[in-house]
Formats: structure tokens, C-alpha cells, sequence
């Protein structure tokens, strides 16, 4: 599982984020994100103001973004907030990268569903082009990350990658998926599955099948 813990608080680190803030692009979207809550409630914008920060982080380092303690102690000064209360927030939920990423962030599924459909081979298969769990490749693309139950156990096996779903995988498919993100180019995301569209039985409907291309009324069969 993911590490949760977050990087060492070097000088170096002081060095190259201590002065972090929001650009002008992300300052606009933070504000928005603070105007969703009532007056005094500012707080509650704290999950939105990581993610952003965290991919202000990503797009300076081009890599899928991460929060170092300096980057996370500006959210909390941001929102008048004890800097423990936006570290509790940020080593909770695993949307945020408490250490440097790679520029594509692969977080595999292992649970029951995805690991009956074949997320074991998925995982060699990543570890086969270099990965390893909780590292950045030597080549700065890749972290492996093998995580909990993301909601696609009707396509599974599935992969996460950065912003993006990747489901019914086989090792070819996630071979072809990863081989695109390499060359820059964005491959199809969603179901692998030939003819598949979202999570509908491969192969069409087994049941209401009239339903497919009419509104139709059951009522009288029943």
C-alpha cells in the first residue's frame, strides 16, 4: 500500500519549496473553490486547496504532483489553519502524494475483484517495465502504487493513472495504454474491451433486452 508518511524535512526541501505560493491561475481557482463555502467557513476548502496545490506542484516538476511539507504548511497559513489539522487531511486520503511522483502516477487495484481478475499480472507486468512500488522509475515516468477498491470491480481489472481510469485490462492492453503515455500521446480511456462502452455485460444485455433500443413496457408481461 501506499506510503503515508511524508518526505523528510530537509534543508534542501526548505531550499526548493519554502517559498511556494499560488500562481496567478491557481490563486483564481482557489478563490473560487473558498466562495462554494458560507462566510467564516474557509476551512472546508482544504481538501480542493491541497488537490490544487498539488498540481501546481505536478506542473512545475512535471510529474503527477505531490505536497511537500513546506507546499502544505502555505495551505494551512492560506486557510488560518493549524498545520497538523491540513497534515491530518493530507495523510489520510490517498488522492494526495505526500513524497515525489513520477509524471504518470500508475495506482493498481488489488482488491478482491480486480486481484480474481488478474491485477497480479498487472502488477508484474508494471514491475517488469521497471516500477517498483513507492519509487520513481529511473527514467522519472513511473510510480507504482498498489491501492485499495477504486469502484470499477464490473470492469476489473483496472488501473488509475493520474486523472484517468483504465479498465478490463489484460498485460497487452495496459502494455499499449502505457506504451502511448510514454510516446506523449493519450490513449483511450475507460473499458479496453472492444465493443464495450462503460460497464454493461460484455457482450450485450442478458436480460430486458428490448430495452436496448425502446422504453419498453413490461408491465403487461408481468
Amino acid at each position: 500500500m501506499a506510503d503515508r508518511h511524508t518526505a523528510p524535512d530537509t534543508p534542501e526541501l526548505r531550499e526548493r519549496w519554502g517559498n511556494f505560493a499560488f500562481s496567478s491561475e491557481y490563486e483564481a481557482k482557489a478563490k473560487k473553490a473558498i466562495a462554494r463555502y458560507p462566510e467564516g467557513r474557509s476551512k472546508s476548502a482544504v481538501m480542493p486547496l491541497l488537490d490544487l496545490a498539488q498540481r501546481q506542484v505536478g506542473e512545475e516538476t512535471d510529474t503527477q504532483g505531490w505536497l511537500p511539507l513546506p507546499v502544505i504548511e502555505y495551505v494551512a497559513n492560506y486557510l488560518d489553519m493549524p498545520v497538523i489539522r491540513v497534515l491530518e487531511v493530507a495523510t489520510f486520503y490517498f488522492m494526495y502524494n505526500l513524497v515525489p511522483v513520477g509524471k504518470y502516477h500508475v495506482q493498481v487495484c488489488g482488491t478482491t475483484p480486480c486481484m480474481l481478475r488478474g491485477s497480479d499480472d498487472i502488477i508484474a507486468a508494471c514491475k517488469k517495465r521497471g516500477m517498483k512500488k513507492g519509487h520513481v522509475s529511473d527514467d522519472g515516468l513511473w510510480t507504482l502504487t498498489e491501492v485499495e477498491c477504486m469502484g470499477n470491480c464490473a470492469t476489473a481489472p483496472m488501473v488509475q493513472i493520474n486523472d484517468d481510469n483504465y479498465e478490463d485490462l489484460t498485460v497487452e492492453r495496459l502494455d499499449a495504454v502505457l506504451d502511448a503515455l510514454a510516446k506523449g500521446e493519450q490513449p483511450k480511456t475507460g473499458t479496453q474491451e472492444p465493443g464495450r462502452h462503460t460497464s454493461e455485460p460484455s457482450g450485450g444485455p442478458t436480460t430486458l433486452k428490448e430495452m436496448v433500443t425502446d422504453n419498453h413496457d413490461y408491465r403487461g408481461e408481468w
